[in-house]
């Protein structure tokens, strides 16, 4: 079998990670790349975070093998820390957020130390963000930013036309805080509004949901999407946010954001509070009312060139002109 330019190893863990190591491959391969994406399989959910990260770690070592066998990549790249802890061969690591924040105590005891010599070692470290790097030795100066690329989805309605008052995505709902937005609507809604949320299914959520929710279960993409162009607000209150795609997504697709100031490299959170500071609380109530009845003026069209360096063409260009050559170097 013909050699190819980059190996992708994707841990592929979430629907989020998966979309994402989708895109960066089509970039990748936009900028003329041979690329080859090897997943690991699925795995059981284990009672414990370090025998969970130990099971896909091996299940990702287990998928380099293969696919170094198969394919003899030029460069390989892991998508995610996860993914590197146990690699068969020394290569590019990019990550949403490390295990040095996300696992603390005893949750990392085996993680963090193999962690921290993985990213020593690394060819290159390639975060989401310039807060994914909170963490990283510091001695390494060659750290390249690649944001997921995050678009609007078509032509949403305008704000004032929008027929549904408010999302949420809780696909893990104690990370989402979820509880906290169930609690906030119930004092915030008035007869008529609903929260749609998404992402879960009924036997997750609490017997006693407020008045005023629907639950939408998971949702096909492109009917995910959909709901947020007829959503006037998008909320959540993450423990802990890694990245945020779902809430850029929101935003690009004309949403206001109402969110608490959840400590990771949380991407939209300063885009947040430079489009309306009143809407970024732990108090969420009074900030759902304020983003229904007066949000801040020219809310989507300011959020455009915010969102700017995470659209399609400007991680394309990232990729084509400093990912690609640093990784083939």
């Amino acid at each position: 079998m013909a050699s190819v330019d980059v190996l992708l190893v994707s841990l592929g863990s979430t629907a989020g990670l998966r979309a994402a190591d989708a895109e960066l491959a089509a970039s990748l391969r936009r900028a003329g790349a041979r690329v080859q994406v090897v997943a690991a399989e699925p795995q059981d959910q284990v009672r414990t975070l370090m025998l969970t990260d130990l099971t896909w770690a091996w299940a990702a070592r287990t998928a380099a093998v293969a696919g170094i066998r198969d394919h003899r990549p030029h460069a390989v790249l892991y998508s995610t820390t996860t993914a590197a802890l146990l690699w068969p061969r020394r290569g590019a690591i990019r990550f949403d957020a490390l295990a040095e924040q996300t696992r603390p105590g005893h949750h990392g005891l085996w993680q963090r130390p193999l962690e921290r010599r993985r990213l020593a070692r690394a060819s290159l470290l390639v975060p989401w963000s310039q807060p994914s790097l909170y963490g990283a030795p510091a001695n390494r100066a060659d750290p390249l930013v690649v944001p997921v690329p995050v678009e609007a989805s078509g032509l949403g309605e305008p704000w004032g036309a929008r027929d549904l008052a408010a999302v949420t995505y809780a696909a893990d709902p104690e990370k989402k805080g979820l509880d906290r937005v169930l609690a906030a609507w119930a004092a915030a809604r008035r007869s008529g509004e609903t929260l749609h949320v998404a992402g879960l299914n009924r036997d997750r959520l609490p017997a006693d949901l407020p008045a005023g929710v629907e639950i939408t279960g998971r949702l096909e993409r492109g009917d995910y999407r959909a709901l947020l162009r007829r959503a006037k607000v998008f909320v959540t209150a993450p423990v802990r946010e890694d990245h945020g795609i779902a809430q850029l997504e929101a935003l690009a697709d004309g949403c206001v954001l109402v969110t608490t100031q959840a400590p990771g490299p949380y991407a939209a959170l300063p885009i947040a509070r430079e489009l309306d500071a009143r809407l970024v609380t732990d108090d969420l109530a009074p900030a759902i009312r304020a983003a229904l009845d007066d949000p801040a003026p020219r809310y989507h069209e300011r959020s455009l060139p915010l969102l700017a360096p995470f659209t399609t063409a400007a991680v394309d260009r990232v990729v084509a002109l400093d990912l690609l050559p640093r990784l083939l170097a």
